[in-house]
């Protein structure tokens, strides 16, 4: 039942900005925009469920606002608007519907009843506005308080140096069994000392972590009895998902005390960030926030007034909109300011760059009010450069910014491995995608590599199906990307054929240590280091079980495929010329010879003739260290020792011819996919000219040593551009 304010009560008009619920002279003041409602109610829900409707005097700039007094922090509350109901122009504001705040802090509680939170009776685009309240059935905003633990110093960590690793905060410690079970699947477990160690001595320097933004389930899932595990279904922009705090209403302060955590062990926080869509879903989904609030401010409409949907989830917001570029804006401020975090992965990116539903537009409003932030600015930035249209695909297409999520990458990776393809793509590749990002003042670490991700086959997956198995899903398999490129090798899962396991393991070993030597960004997923499969599950967003959790059991000893991850990623950080900040460009070192070299197995360079042969899956990396254009943090150039990559993806063995002496005295066996965990099968060193055995579908890494000293700048020799470089595109 509704109670009205008590006579007498004064309500202040209080100050528009900052939006959101603020304590401040004795009470608090409340802000939410809607330019299209005609009176808009903060309703203070008590403990009993009682509720308390308050209108919000004065409205600036589109902005409701008062100031209550007597009101505290906790207090639950939402919004009611009064406004407009016509579908056919897009406007759906309902006063039966409890809002959510967009800038609240703090959300508690969840959708329980969707015929209570649908706005409309019947047809979703004709029938009448729906009278049921919905207080009882839906999420509730609760007022906080600003500040709390501290978040500790941020590592800013250069770009060239940075390895990320893709982690659900709930999945990676549900299972740990040296973590305390309260704090399993929380916060405060990824903030655990053993935690903690496990990324340290991986070597990682930033975890990005699958939303952690408020979101609630959608309809379908509901009615399912399933549950939204990876959470790309956000309802609130500025509140941590209250499930994942160990202590019930302490999610802020537990997310500030994580975050401090991996500072302190100089791992930076990435956020996965979902700014293209929302909980509320198409036209027949509830009503929740945005959508009650001012629905055409904030999605996309078509001339039907029905949601345009650009991302695959039944709305998309308008990043046209100076609601939605102030939304997205504050948000990102408030995690990196008040919460810590160091950078951003924006989910399905491209539709942040096509205002009102247009064409892509790299320098777009909303992509221009991020990069020129002066906060956000200076915080990593990461595209994931496409949508649910052929429109969005980008990649290689954002600004001078932004990093990219490469899939160029992953599927070229991926296709050289299982045979599928030769050597051209893949010297692109290998060497930073120059292709794609040197344009536009772009950087090499731009391109994000990565194999596989949390949507997709793992990489003990990769390795064991051809097919996607995602019955568990509800959803008859009929979910999920067939383009897997995936390759079982002889058997569809699991098998006690030994020659089969060895396999595999050499091939996730290849795909592992390929990404990891890759000029570029490395991103791993958590728990590919310890061979975790999800039984060919490539879509488990809603498997909230074991299916998706971390098995810890191969860290115990550690596993073999856990000591080969953390021996390349260690050989990275130690190798300059492995992540160099500059694409090459065949300049001459002091050595003489080019920055890169492409040879084959023969020993003699590439011409244009082997770079269109299918055939070849051979290929031979040579990088000159000398001048490797990597600098130390306080801004020096570096040498480094020179390095001969060679992937092999040919089904028998292949010998390959060493370089000559101009290119060095001696070679020394680094890497070989052909062992367990890495080691060189003959670690001796080797003369120019020798002539190895590289295994069948294997990768070794020799090192050509040198003494490593500061090195003055080298100037550029046009007569050493040529076959030195990636292959041109036709």
């Amino acid at each position: 039942m509704a109670i009205r304010p008590a006579p007498g009560t004064q309500v202040l008009a209080g100050r528009p900005f900052p939006l959101g619920a603020h304590p401040e002279a004795g009470g608090v003041r409340f802000a939410v925009t809607s330019a299209v409602a005609d009176a808009v109610e903060v309703c203070l829900i008590g403990d009993d469920g009682t509720e308390r409707r308050i209108e919000l005097p004065e409205r600036t700039f589109g902005v409701w606002h008062g100031l209550v007094p007597g009101v505290t922090v906790g207090q639950r509350y939402g919004y009611r608007v009064h406004g407009p109901y016509d579908p056919a122009r897009g406007l759906r504001c309902n006063p039966a519907k409890l809002l959510v705040d967009p800038y609240a802090h703090r959300i508690t509680g969840r959708l329980t009843d969707l015929a209570a939170a649908q706005g409309f009776t019947g047809d979703p685009d004709r029938g009448p506005m729906s009278t049921v309240d919905s207080l009882g059935s839906v999420p509730l905003s609760v007022v906080s308080s600003p500040g709390g633990p501290e978040t500790g110093n941020k590592p800013e960590v250069p770009f060239e140096e940075s390895v990320f690793y893709e982690v659900h905060v709930k999945g990676f410690t549900a299972q740990h069994p040296f973590i305390p079970e309260a704090l399993r699947g929380t916060y405060l477990g990824l903030a655990h000392p053993v935690a903690i160690e496990h990324l340290a001595r991986l070597g990682v320097t930033a975890v990005e972590l699958l939303p952690v933004h408020a979101f609630a389930d959608e309809p379908a899932l509901i009615r399912a009895g399933r549950h939204n595990y990876w959470g790309y279904s956000p309802l609130g922009y500025f509140a941590p998902h209250p499930d994942y705090a160990s202590e019930p209403g302490r999610e802020v302060e537990e997310f500030r005390t994580m975050v401090a955590a991996l500072h302190g062990a100089g791992i930076e926080v990435i956020l996965d960030v979902v700014f293209n869509h929302t909980c509320e879903g198409g036209p027949d989904g509830p009503t929740l926030s945005l959508r009650g609030l001012d629905a055409p401010a904030y999605y996309l409409h078509n001339r039907r007034g029905q949601p345009a949907d650009l991302t695959g989830c039944g709305n998309t917001l308008d990043a046209g909109s100076p609601a939605v570029v102030r939304l997205v804006t504050d948000s990102l401020r408030y995690w990196t300011q008040e919460l810590g975090v160091d950078g951003f992965r924006f989910d399905l990116a491209s539709t942040l760059g096509r205002p009102r539903g247009g064409g892509f537009d790299r320098e777009s409003t909303m992509l221009t009010a991020i990069t020129t932030d002066p906060v956000l600015s200076r915080c990593k930035l990461i595209a994931e450069p496409w949508d649910a249209t052929a429109e969005g695909y980008q990649v290689g297409g954002f600004g001078l910014q932004w990093a990219e999520w490469n899939g160029r990458y992953r599927d070229t990776v991926r296709d050289f491995w299982r045979g599928a393809t030769g050597v051209r793509d893949l010297a692109y590749r290998l060497s930073g995608s120059s292709d794609l990002y040197d344009h536009n003042l772009r950087r090499p670490w731009q391109s994000i590599n990565f194999v596989t991700a949390h949507d997709g086959f793992t990489l003990q997956d990769l390795v064991s199906y051809n097919e996607k198995h995602n019955e568990a899903n509800g959803e008859d398999n009929r979910d999920g990307t067939t383009d897997n490129r995936s390759w079982n090798h002889g058997a569809e899962g699991g098998t006690d054929d030994p020659a089969i396991i060895a396999l595999r393991a050499r091939q996730a070993r290849n795909l592992l240590a390929t990404l990891l030597l890759s000029t570029g960004t490395p991103m791993l997923t958590a728990g590919d280091e310890m061979s975790r499969t999800q039984h060919g599950n490539n879509n488990a967003y809603c498997l909230d079980d074991e299916t998706s959790w971390l098995d810890w059991t191969p860290a115990e000893t550690p596993s073999p495929m856990l000591t080969f991850a953390r021996r390349v990623v260690r050989l990275r950080a130690e190798s300059p010329a492995l992540r160099q900040p500059e694409f090459f460009e065949g300049r001459t070192t002091p050595t003489g010879e080019p920055d890169l070299v492409w040879l084959r197995p023969d020993g003699e360079e590439f011409d244009e003739v082997d770079w269109f042969d299918e055939d070849r899956h051979t290929l031979c990396m040579w990088i000159d260290g000398s001048n490797s254009q990597a600098r130390n943090r306080e801004g020096a150039l570096v040498t480094d020792h020179s390095w001969l990559l060679i992937l092999h993806a040919g089904a028998e063995p292949v010998d390959v011819v060493l370089p000559g002496p101009e290119y060095g005295e001696t070679f020394k066996p680094t890497l070989d996919t052909g062992t367990a965990d890495g080691s060189p099968a003959n670690p001796g060193v080797l003369e120019p000219k020798s002539t190895i055995r590289v295994q069948a579908r294997s990768l070794q890494l020799l090192r050509a040593p040198r003494d490593l000293l500061v090195h003055p700048e080298v100037p550029e020799s046009p007569e050493a551009v040529g076959n030195s470089a990636a292959p041109e595109t036709p």
